[in-house]
């Protein structure tokens, strides 16, 4: 027979759950993030919460006033922005190899609204940026990332969250070191081409100095960019494989960075 009784101390675990879940949403691009109204988050949370809640390992909180759950509340709160936290940090990646190919073919002034970072961003980052959600969409990357997030309820119960602070800095270390090297490899083509067109552009000026290779070295710049950049697009699928990884290592090594043991 199934028990549909639901108590008190079920609606406190249950509450716990949706500040955590509503919390990663509130971080996490695609999912959520600034771009989306806050009732819409807010509705995505509680259905998540509705669904996972049963396979949350049931593990009643240990507290004893107000501010001793206010306590357990905070845990949670962390706990789902820093899983959110490692999805957003590896989708700037991106951004940061779109800064380089703009600065290269000449395009940094040109910036645009970017709604996941509430920022300005460079065009090519943006670009970047709607490519890799594209990619996130037709690989289901995202069910991984909301398995992560079940998951995350075995790993680090209620109320069971400890910040290692060595753990979170080694992690952290690691991200930084394969976010320019990720980066500087999807701009790596088109930094390699331009510069050799620099070089190049140095040489006739000092060839033929009646030339202005400042008006016209602009322009060259620009059209070789456009042009690499449209030839090396298809390589945007195995640089979102690279970014997928580094979203996966990054959200074991939060877990791991938050976990007692």
């Amino acid at each position: 027979m199934i028990d549909y009784s639901f108590s008190y101390g079920d609606l406190e675990i249950f509450l716990l759950v949706f500040v955590r879940i509503t919390s990663f949403i509130f971080v996490c691009p695609f999912f959520g993030g600034r771009q989306s109204p806050n009732l819409v988050k807010i509705g995505f949370g509680l259905l998540l919460s509705i669904l996972i809640y049963g396979a949350v390992p049931v593990v009643p909180p240990d507290y004893h006033t107000l501010i001793g759950y206010t306590v357990i509340v905070l845990k949670e709160v962390m706990a789902g922005f820093l899983l959110g936290y490692a999805v957003q940090l590896s989708t700037l990646i991106v951004n940061f190899a779109g800064t380089i190919v703009d600065m290269q073919i000449g395009l940094s002034m040109v910036n645009l609204f970017d709604p996941n970072t509430n920022e300005q961003s460079t065009i090519t980052g943006t670009f970047y940026s709607q490519v890799l959600t594209m990619m996130l969409i037709l690989s289901g990357m995202y069910h991984f990332i909301l398995k992560a997030l079940a998951d995350s309820f075995t790993l680090i119960p209620v109320n069971g969250i400890v910040i290692n602070s060595d753990r979170m800095l080694s992690a952290v270390t690691a991200f930084l070191r394969d976010y320019i090297v990720i980066g500087f490899r999807i701009a790596l083509p088109i930094f390699i081409i331009t510069f050799i067109t620099n070089v190049v552009l140095g040489i006739l000026a000092k060839v033929s100095p009646q030339m202005n290779m400042f008006s016209v070295g602009i322009q060259i710049k620009i059209v070789i960019g456009l042009s690499v950049m449209l030839i090396t697009v298809i390589m945007l699928g195995d640089a979102s494989n690279y970014i997928y990884i580094n979203i996966k290592e990054l959200m074991n090594e939060f877990v791991y960075s938050m976990q007692s043991g």
